[in-house]
């Protein structure tokens, strides 16, 4: 009896891969859901698992072959069931076919074998990036507990653990991307719990003994290239976490022995000039996370797509700062949280925005969609790159309401623990470069929005008032905006209406 490996559904609007690296030989053992090849497409790398255990026989899509949806890659032959003494022969492999019934047959004495599957990820995301494994096959682990982080184009998502028991086999290492739904490791509960490692250990000697005794594998791509190279992983040197030898590793290690093959090795960048040898080798290559693809994507596509273009003004920050002065004590005591200048500008740009609606507006098709709401996005850096968290009905707040989104926001996203939800439905934006010391900047449109205002440094310059030079808290403010909306009218209106609310607080408690 024999089974089919077909090519696994590969994403919407794909319809066809390539063949990139078969990880198996004919006649191989392999394990139930033990990586077989890896397939490219246009978007993503998909790992295809075996669907059962047993013997690899032909493979009718070799590397380099372009294949659709459902088309067979190659056949599996089954060794028998889980009481079977002898497997089927094949190709004269007894011992590795011995290895691949033995990781067969472990998780089934006692206990239960469960599946750890990938979450849903939120609106219109349906892949993710595994960005780190927190434990390892044959740990214990508890109900709940924290398994792995997937990284998607949006935000970090943790995986708990669905029940207690032994993690076994990771079926999705490091790196890879998986879709929504997808297997990510098989755990065994009850009185099995213990028997996953070595299950695992059995089903892969030869790549246990190749990795040296790393917890994780290296990259798939960094294999197919060390394989092409003729590299051994011995004489590349892995940055990836535990050890794990990484696409760009190999990339440096080739460079630094001067081969001449590294431009070949990776035809989809851009290409350089020629670098010395002595310079490429102090070069650090680091693969561009999906939130900070994801970035450069959105900010590049809001240049092509909208007719963008900044005003710009200045505020005297003087009475915010003597408000905020005088009552900051006060407010922090009976609200539990700072009085900062954000609150301010939230509110100045919600008065604002009603008075030129268009500002938060989108553009949809042929039609404009004027919203008789503010959901105000709030620009924030983490180490992982700026994510713009969203104050809903910001319009509806108070300043300690206000104050309190931003601050909890803020500390989860730079923890990495904002939801997709909290990212999402933005109207207008506010980015404060001043905290990082800006003086003057151009800030990008968060599409779809129309708008988004740039705060800045306060610095104090001299200015005429009453005819006399004096220093004043001055802070330069920029508004780039879709042109194809909002008219330079409006915009300059816009900012006139902020910079009047901030010089003179009053009139946000009156509505003016």
């Amino acid at each position: 009896m024999s089974t089919e490996v077909r090519v696994p559904t590969l994403g919407e609007s794909v319809t066809e891969a390539t063949v990139a690296t078969w990880f198996k030989k004919p006649g191989d053992s392999v394990a139930a859901d033990e990586m077989l090849c890896e397939l490219e497409t246009d978007k993503v790398t998909v790992e295809v698992p075996a669907p059962t255990a047993g013997v690899l026989g032909e493979i009718v899509a070799e590397e380099g072959a372009t294949v659709g949806v459902d088309a067979l890659l190659a056949v599996i032959a089954e060794a028998g069931s889980a009481g079977s003494e002898q497997p089927e022969p094949r190709k004269g492999k007894p011992a590795e076919a011995a290895a691949g019934k033995a990781a067969k047959e472990a998780p089934a004495k006692g206990g239960d074998t469960i599946e750890v599957m990938v979450p849903t990820l939120g609106e219109s995301v349906t892949e993710a990036t595994v960005s780190t494994w927190f434990k390892k096959p044959g740990d214990a682990v508890e109900a709940d507990e924290m398994l792995c982080e997937l990284e998607t184009d949006k935000v970090s998502v943790e995986v708990p653990a669905p029940a207690s028991g032994t993690l076994g086999e990771i079926l999705a290492a490091e790196g890879s991307t998986v879709e929504a739904g997808g297997k990510l490791a098989l755990m065994t509960t009850g009185e099995g719990a213990a028997k996953p490692a070595k299950a695992e250990a059995a089903s892969a000697p030869a790549e246990t003994a190749r990795s040296a005794g790393k917890d994780v594998e290296d990259a798939p791509s960094a294999k197919k290239l060390m394989a092409e190279k003729g590299l051994s992983p011995d004489q590349v040197q892995g940055s990836g976490r535990d050890g794990r030898i990484m696409k760009e590793d190999v990339q440096k290690a080739i460079a630094a022995t001067s081969s001449p093959a590294p431009q070949a090795s990776a035809p989809a960048q851009t290409p350089r000039a020629p670098v010395p040898a002595e310079d490429a080798a102090r070069e650090e290559r680091v693969k561009m996370t999906r939130l900070r693809q994801t970035i450069a994507r959105r900010l590049k596509e809001a240049q092509n797509n909208a007719a963008m273009l900044t005003t710009y003004n200045e505020v005297d920050m003087g009475a915010v700062m003597d408000l905020r002065k005088e009552y900051k004590d006060l407010f922090e005591k009976k609200h539990g949280v700072k009085l900062g200048f954000m609150s301010f500008f939230v509110k100045a740009c919600c008065h604002a925005l009603f008075e030129v609606p268009e500002v938060n507006a989108e553009i949809d098709g042929t039609e404009v969609v004027y919203k008789n709401y503010v959901n105000m996005g709030v620009a924030v850096g983490t180490p992982s790159g700026l994510v713009v968290p969203v104050v809903r009905n910001a319009h509806e707040l108070g300043f300690a309401a206000i104050e309190k989104q931003i601050a909890e926001m803020g500390l989860r996203a730079r923890d990495g623990k904002l939801s997709m939800a909290e990212m999402q439905g933005g109207s207008f934006t506010i980015s404060n470069g001043g905290v990082y010391g800006s003086l003057m900047s151009s800030p990008i449109l968060n599409p779809p929005q129309s708008g988004i205002l740039g705060m800045h440094k306060i610095q104090e310059r001299p200015m005429v008032v009453g005819g006399q030079i004096v220093a004043r808290p001055m802070m330069y403010l920029a508004l780039s905006y879709d042109h194809r909306i909002v008219d330079g009218k409006g915009a300059v209106t816009f900012l006139v209406r902020v910079k009047e609310a901030l010089e003179d607080p009053r009139r946000l408690l009156m509505d003016l």
